[in-house]
């Protein structure tokens, strides 16, 4: 990806802190929008001065439809979106808040719906792009507890493979990767660390990543690819 424009949303979280360095070893030029400067100040103590020099960090609401169409348009091109903002919800269905619902389809679907609509219609003008969403395992196996976050993730599925099949015929993919449970700091936190050695790393997700956004991924589309580590 050298001297390619990417919107990297989530670059600055858990799995951004991963996917964030694989994508810059590939030599691109990353956008990543954020609502929290601390996690911007986290990312910064990772990465050496020369990889930062060719971030730009731009405060964004992901969920406001003119605010992500801005962000779009203030970038030269976008020839990548990687998009890697969600939320997790675990708890029983009649348990379930309509507000917490409603919650899991804002983090998961709005904004993955705002940053692909207002991303494709550059790549369409360009005649270029790449753009990979992320679900979860949950999205093809529903489980106890994660009807929320199972539906949600499900719908970014469909969306993602809505928008590779507008697009046959031209050189912009969209496919989706499927994490299982990730090894990061909050879901150490939340689970222990008993099963952490089984669990998926965030930069072996950043390379998958990395491919499917990359020049040589351009015969797949529409495909839904599992990184469900060693569980």
């Amino acid at each position: 990806m050298k001297g390619k424009q990417v919107l990297l949303t989530g670059g600055t979280g858990g799995l951004g802190l991963g996917v964030t360095p694989t994508i810059l070893a590939q030599g691109a030029y990353l956008t990543i929008p954020y609502r929290n400067l601390t996690y911007v100040e986290r990312l910064k103590t990772i990465l050496p001065p020369a990889d930062m020099a060719r971030i730009q960090f731009i405060p964004v609401n992901l969920e406001s439809d003119s605010s992500v169409e801005e962000l779009v348009n203030s970038m030269t091109k976008v020839d990548v979106l990687i998009h890697l903002v969600g939320g997790f919800y675990y708890g029983k269905t009649h348990e379930c808040s309509f507000d917490d619902w409603k919650h899991q389809f804002e983090l998961n679907v709005y904004t993955t719906f705002l940053t692909c609509k207002h991303s494709l219609k550059r790549m369409l003008e360009n005649g270029y792009g790449r753009i990979v969403t992320v679900s979860s395992r949950a999205g093809l196996e529903p489980a106890a507890n994660l009807a929320a976050y199972s539906a949600s993730k499900s719908a970014v599925i469909a969306l993602t493979k809505a928008i590779a099949d507008e697009t046959r015929g031209t050189n912009i993919t969209a496919n989706t990767v499927l994490p299982s449970v990730i090894d990061t700091p909050t879901n150490r936190e939340a689970m222990g660390v008993e099963k952490a050695g089984k669990w998926v790393k965030p930069e072996s997700i950043g390379q998958v990543i990395c491919f499917l956004a990359s020049e040589a991924a351009g015969d797949i589309r529409g495909a839904t690819i599992p990184v469900y580590g060693n569980i």
